[in-house]
């Protein structure tokens, strides 16, 4: 991890003021031994996520597993070499915890870790419960950067994920036929509602034919789902030399629907299936550390 703010030298106590501590809270040694960086939007899916990868793995007792935030910001779980977050909805409440966490790992000397974003995306041509695995993350004006506005200047960050990640999660796919995932581009946008081109939102300034025929230009180019945060994870962590992937379940096919219309079993179901493709990633990773849980 590279983290190229001098300033923090200049920091004695730094205030993770989203996180709700700082450095002289908590014991720092405790997260250098991070290997798998995980966040998702919500906060109940994190602690979710949280317990059935324990459940899998069996790193801790249950009984330690506690969020570590005060605030009601993010919510935050460590699994022994797993660290896992919220991250709230959009780029900029996700930039926020990213900045925290590299933070806080690069004062515990953490080292080699993966970061890996989970979430739901509708598809473009693409059936709900495939997963999506992000090559790159394009803008609303499709370039492949994400751009950010400091002191009155622009600045255009890439927005190309890492392939070697991508290619050991379809080396598994390969091996388990239960797991249906393809890789591609991702359409990332500020927006839920117009930025994505649905007809649903309390404005819009298009017809449905100026819909149809966005989306499938888009598709024509390449993207194969769209969601709100993969340019800001790959941004960011290309920043900061970590390795990252996004893994999105498709909830809606946007050329047949803008809603997405599921019964909430249907819902769960279908929101868990990268959580197992992430299982099996990490258990080629990490061995048990306690057997015995």
């Amino acid at each position: 991890m590279n983290i190229t703010n001098k300033h923090l030298d200049n920091i004695d106590v730094d205030h993770f003021h989203h996180l709700g501590f700082s450095t002289k809270d908590i014991a720092l040694e405790n997260f250098k031994d991070v290997k798998i960086v995980c966040v998702c939007g919500s906060p109940e899916r994190v602690k979710k996520l949280a317990g059935f990868l324990n459940d899998g793995l069996k790193l801790v007792k249950a009984e330690e597993i506690h969020n570590l935030c005060s605030t009601d910001r993010y919510v935050m779980f460590k699994l022994g070499p797993i660290l896992l977050a919220s991250h709230g909805i959009g780029a900029p409440s996700a930039s926020i915890l990213f900045h925290e966490i590299f933070k806080l790992l690069h004062y515990s000397e953490a080292k080699e870790f993966v970061f890996f974003r989970l979430g739901t995306c509708g598809g473009l041509g693409v059936k709900p419960g495939t997963i999506v695995l992000t090559k790159k993350a394009l803008n609303g004006f499709l370039q492949p950067v994400y751009t950010q506005t400091v002191l009155g200047k622009k600045f255009d960050y890439p927005t190309i994920m890492d392939n070697t990640i991508i290619e050991e999660l379809q080396h598994l796919v390969q091996e388990n036929s239960n797991f249906d995932v393809i890789s591609g581009d991702t359409f990332c946008c500020d927006d839920f509602y117009e930025a994505q081109a649905r007809l649903d939102g309390a404005f819009c300034t298009y017809s449905k034919q100026d819909k149809e025929d966005f989306l499938t230009m888009l598709q024509s180019n390449g993207v194969k789902n769209i969601e709100m945060e993969s340019s800001v994870v790959a941004a960011m962590c290309n920043r900061a030399n970590i390795r990252a992937c996004t893994m999105c379940v498709v909830l809606v096919d946007r050329l047949a629907e803008d809603q997405v219309i599921l019964t909430n079993e249907m819902r769960k179901e279908i929101e868990k299936k990268p959580w197992y493709l992430l299982l099996e990633y990490i258990k080629r990773k990490i061995a048990p550390v306690r057997p015995d849980n």
